[in-house]
């Protein structure tokens, strides 16, 4: 299979909103989306948990109220973030992630309310790593940090492409959709999939997210080198989100 991405890089800022624990607001592929986290706090009655913290995620379209496709959004993330977040060092606490998307995609060829209604994997990305950016602002121990990658397969004149990162267009006309999520210890966080696949097609779905979400940067004398030429895979996340955070830290201490 061929694979083909979008050419635009990501963007992302720290710190964004005054009144949270830590916020980022990140850019990608279409998708924009802001996220606050606030946390450790104490936890409703219902929500304590006698050894660790409850971990709680919010999601907001860019137009009018949550609905089905939110909730399971929610609980996708929900579970994956309680996995890296360090929570039993917090008992009976609450950590709130809130992610609104601020703006997304338009399909052109199809009607946009059945686009809002379907549950859009193409999405979770970019709220996954607004989500991962905030929690490293507020500074929420966690064992590792985390990047994620949607992969379509599309059929085109009698052969399948991968593509990273797809469109709505892509989403609607592919023959399965797939997120995936490393760990930076390259350890597989979060596989989601829908359509029909073949064993060989995930195999490949897996080794094309992998290489997006844990390229390693080429080392040369300690002194790292990025090689544009070696991966067309998509964008480098993981140095992505390394220089994101560099840079956030190095602006922080400028005026000393």
């Amino acid at each position: 299979m061929t694979v083909s991405t979008t050419s635009t890089a990501p963007a992302a800022a720290l710190g964004v909103l005054p009144r949270a624990d830590g916020s980022a607001k990140y850019s990608y592929a279409g998708y924009t989306v802001t996220a606050s986290v606030n946390g450790p706090i104490e936890a409703q009655r219902r929500d304590e948990h006698p050894y660790e913290a409850h971990v709680d995620v919010i999601v907001r379209p860019a137009a009018g109220v949550g609905g089905t496709r939110e909730r399971h959004l929610e609980s996708i993330l929900q579970s994956s973030f309680s996995q890296i977040i360090l929570v039993k060092n917090f008992p009976r606490s609450l950590i709130q992630i809130v992610l609104q998307v601020e703006d997304s995609p338009e399909n052109d060829y199809v009607n946009t309310k059945l686009v809002q209604a379907s549950l859009n994997f193409s999405i979770m990305p970019a709220l996954f790593q607004t989500a991962v950016l905030a929690l490293l602002s507020a500074g929420v121990p966690i064992r590792a940090t985390a990047t994620a990658t949607a992969v379509a397969i599309v059929p085109q004149d009698g052969t399948k492409r991968s593509v990273v990162d797809p469109s709505p267009r892509d989403v609607e006309i592919a023959q399965s959709v797939h997120v995936l999520a490393f760990t930076s210890h390259d350890e597989l966080l979060l596989a989601e999939s829908e359509g029909d696949f073949t064993v060989k097609e995930w195999d490949d779905v897996y080794e094309t997210a992998k290489d997006v979400c844990c390229r390693p940067v080429p080392t040369k004398e300690g002194m790292e080198m990025v090689l544009d030429d070696e991966h067309t895979n998509g964008p480098d996340l993981r140095h992505f989100l390394r220089s994101t955070m560099e840079n956030k830290v190095a602006s922080d201490l400028h005026w000393k």
